[in-house]
């Protein structure tokens, strides 16, 4: 054993055999990967619930490349959730209900000129289990969520 470590050419081989696979798999997954592209018109795609979302933290953020959306909140007398958006939305469609049911849709009133800032006043906090249904459009565009509302316990 100790004579095969001896000869340079093994050694060699073995610090470069790791390096060239990693190397391998990289360029693959370039060459071969789903490549990003722009979101077309007329189509919808889903909004990922970040972690904030399943944990009492106030403050829910949902995720698509570039497109996010933060729900929270608001600070006042009323139970009044806010939205902000990172692109001007045109409409923006919520529902907070049972998983098992089938919760009405209302819209979300836009707050401000923008389009980036949305709110809704509940009736009250939601209860646990229940989740949050969301859909935002933006330029044709759908984008949809299904969120814990367990962030909204941190009041």
């Amino acid at each position: 054993m100790l004579k095969v470590l001896a000869d340079k050419h093994v050694v060699v081989a073995m610090l470069v055999a790791p390096v060239l696979g990693l190397l391998a798999w990289f360029t693959v997954g370039q060459l071969t990967g789903e490549q990003p592209h722009r979101a077309q018109a007329g189509k919808g795609y889903p909004l990922v619930a970040q972690s904030n979302c399943r944990y009492q933290s106030g403050v829910c953020e949902l995720r698509n490349e570039d497109m996010v959306i933060k729900l929270s909140i608001g600070e006042g007398a009323e139970t009044v959730l806010t939205g902000r958006a990172s692109h001007q939305l045109s409409r923006v469609l919520l529902a907070i209900g049972s998983p098992e049911l089938d919760a009405t849709p209302r819209e979300m009133q836009p707050d401000g000129v923008r389009g980036k800032d949305w709110r809704i006043r509940l009736d009250a906090l939601p209860e646990r289990g229940e989740r949050i249904r969301l859909v935002a459009t933006a330029g044709g565009v759908a984008y949809y969520a299904d969120a814990s509302t367990q962030f909204l316990r941190s009041r």
